[in-house]
């Protein structure tokens, strides 16, 4: 990003491609995960199987796993945070990652752990 004219940084996040939008989907990392995997970053972009707690909105204080990330849109759906539509079906409701906060890692990609290991204070 070049620009700090906001105009052009919204038409820039409007039109990125999908591989520059992971970038907008991180997430804090839990101080006692920081600790315990020693980790200097301060946030993380988050995954389907990370666990998060939902930090601020309706559902605060929530917890549960990542099942979906929508990159299109900047939402993340967490399972078990539903809500019932007019017609009786539950649906998952879309929270930004900005306001989501990782409590655990899923660590079942190899590409994802060589990430996190860059990541390590040494």
């Amino acid at each position: 990003m070049e620009s700090s004219k906001p105009r052009k940084q919204r038409k820039f996040r409007f039109n990125a491609p999908l591989h520059v939008r992971h970038k907008f989907v991180n997430a804090h990392i839990s101080k006692e995960l920081k600790e315990k995997m020693k980790i200097k970053a301060r946030s993380i972009e988050v995954r389907r199987g990370d666990t998060v707690k939902v930090m601020s909105g309706a559902q605060k204080g929530k917890s549960g796993k990542v099942s979906r990330v929508d990159l299109k849109k900047g939402f993340v759906y967490i399972e078990g945070i539903v809500r019932k539509t007019s017609k009786g079906k539950e649906i998952m409701i879309p929270i930004r990652a900005s306001n989501l906060y990782i409590t655990d890692l899923d660590l079942s990609d190899k590409y994802r752990k060589e990430i996190i290991d860059k990541m390590v204070s040494k």
